[in-house]
């Protein structure tokens, strides 16, 4: 039995000091601020209560696994599921309003004829059958295997490109997908949209990033009773079952080392922890396109309509927004959970708004009035998605990339987005076996990247590695 210290306490490392704990070892979790989840958290004001990270769960198998490893109670039993329908509602600048179904591929292709014509849904259709390419090629090596040391194979686009043109080149973005395959900006603004929505740029992002819708309509979409924080709730829970030790306001500032190996941590009052291996889920360095969410939280008088959407996007451009007031209007997503217990009472509903745009530094989110003039826009936008918003508002909480990285630790408030094929490895994330020896990487900052399910991921990865295994996440 060996001892573990875990640098952070967000969901790859809760994952991993869950299953550490389970083969026997003592751990210990050190964390900078004062709870755990790190980007899933909760702001909670006046009865109301709201995610200001991830909102939907994909992948729950992810999870799932992760409570059958850890213990004796399934993950159904310590939340509640609920399956989104319809997935996601689009309000399109031309009037155009769309409602896709979860997770069935015949269902959105009727829902996209009869919005925008005949063969159109068909487009969409085999564009996705091209992006299961990806998914297959790619969901070893990115999502079940940690990253090997030779990984020019993943430097190769896998995406099944239709080659069109004189030169016959292949696309050099998912952007450039969009245009030259699917032929219409209804289809190319749901690409672009569910890029953005991971935190991606969809100019820079390279084709396999195609995988990303393909992932969320065959998997589908689903929701946690309570908010995404009683995900991070339950898994804390489970790790205090297996006997994981946590200290919080406990800032780790280096990693000791002795003999070319991890030997304990260094905290910032000065005092060390030995371990036998140590395992850091603390944000690291993000990659140049990493981008940052600018959310505006609605606590709104009157009952939500029984017929609202859960998740409703009002598209706008198709690209980050950097808040500025003579710019395009953002895509916004407003979500509009069905939960009693995100309000006062039946008479109130919480809603969210969500913006992709560049990390602090990039902006400057804190310039006087600058962050409250752009939450004036997206509320405005918003107003297509919620009817009568101006009159039911009752008040609203503005939170930009600087407010991420001040309570995550996250350079610039970068949300790291899920690790993609091609463009020479560029998108691809730093490997789970770190340098000295005895210390591994989990988490956002590590393959396989950003998101909850990649986070689990990633947790099922180190808990291997540690074990002496290959480090793999089935």
């Amino acid at each position: 039995m060996g001892r573990i210290a875990v640098i952070g306490a967000g969901m790859g490392s809760l994952a991993t000091a869950a299953r550490l704990a389970v083969q026997g070892h003592r751990v210990a979790v050190f964390e900078r601020a004062e709870t755990y989840g790190g980007a899933v958290g909760a702001f909670r004001r006046d009865g109301f209560a709201f995610d200001t990270g991830p909102a939907l769960l994909h992948l729950p198998a992810v999870y799932r696994d992760l409570f059958v490893k850890t213990g004796k109670r399934p993950l159904e039993e310590c939340v509640e599921l609920v399956q989104v329908d319809p997935a996601s509602r689009h309000l399109f600048p031309d009037g155009t309003d769309l409602a896709l179904p979860n997770a069935s591929r015949a269902g959105v292709i009727s829902a996209l004829d009869a919005a925008f014509g005949a063969g159109v849904g068909e487009r969409w259709g085999d564009f996705l059958g091209r992006a299961r390419v990806v998914w297959e090629r790619t969901r070893r090596p990115l999502l079940e295997d940690t990253l090997r040391e030779d990984t020019a194979p993943l430097g190769r686009d896998p995406y099944p490109a239709l080659k069109r043109g004189l030169l016959r080149r292949a696309p050099a973005t998912v952007a450039a997908v969009g245009e030259r395959e699917l032929r219409h900006p209804g289809l190319t603004a749901l690409l672009s949209e569910c890029v953005l929505s991971y935190g991606l740029d969809p100019r820079q992002a390279p084709p396999s990033a195609a995988v990303l819708p393909y992932m969320e309509q065959t998997f589908g979409s689903w929701y946690v009773r309570g908010g995404l924080r009683a995900l991070a709730d339950a898994v804390y829970e489970r790790c205090e079952e297996r006997g994981v030790e946590f200290r919080f306001g406990a800032e780790v500032t280096g990693v000791v080392e002795e003999d070319g190996r991890a030997t304990g941590v260094e905290l910032a009052d000065g005092t060390r922890q030995e371990a036998d291996v140590v395992v850091r889920g603390a944000p690291g360095e993000p990659l140049p396109g990493d981008l940052g969410r600018f959310v505006v939280l609605l606590a709104l008088r009157g009952a939500r309509p029984a017929d609202a959407a859960h998740r409703t996007v009002v598209h706008g451009t198709d690209a980050p927004h950097d808040g500025s007031p003579d710019g395009p209007a953002p895509t916004v997503r407003v979500l509009r959970p069905d939960d009693d217990r995100l309000v006062p009472d039946a008479g109130h509903e919480a809603a969210v708004l969500s913006v992709t745009v560049p990390p602090q530094g990039a902006v400057d989110w804190r310039a006087p009035g600058y962050a409250d003039a752009f939450a004036d826009r997206v509320v405005a936008v918003a107003g297509a998605a919620i009817p009568g918003l101006a009159e039911r508002l009752l008040w609203r909480e503005v939170r930009t990339p600087a407010d991420t990285e001040r309570e995550t630790g996250a350079p610039g408030g970068a949300v790291p987005a899920p690790a993609l094929a091609g463009a020479d490895g560029a998108w691809l994330r730093t490997a789970n076996r770190g340098v000295p020896r005895g210390l591994y990487l989990v988490g956002g900052s590590a393959h396989p990247g950003g998101g909850l399910a990649h986070a689990g991921m990633s947790g099922a990865m180190v808990a291997d590695l540690v074990a002496g295994g290959p480090g793999g996440s089935r």
